[in-house]
């Protein structure tokens, strides 16, 4: 069973403000990983919903969140 679209951005969007206050406290890389988690359920829902500037706005972070835990691995 899949939950709602509205459930959906609820959660991302408490992840995606967790992420970032996690960065702003410097917690590294935990912030990755909820940003990145938040990011994945609003691009779901931007898919869900056909809302082109959601899908635009969070999917191409998705690239982002890849390069950014690719250099966590390869740089330490």
């Amino acid at each position: 069973m899949f939950l709602s679209v509205k459930i959906v951005k609820w959660i991302s969007t408490g992840l995606v403000l967790t992420g970032i206050l996690l960065t702003n406290l410097n917690i590294y890389p935990i912030n990755l990983l909820f940003h990145g988690l938040g990011v994945l359920g609003w691009t779901y829902s931007g898919f869900k919903m056909k809302d082109k500037a959601i899908l635009t706005n969070f999917g191409l972070q998705i690239p982002l969140f890849v390069i950014g835990i690719i250099t966590l691995f390869y740089t330490n």
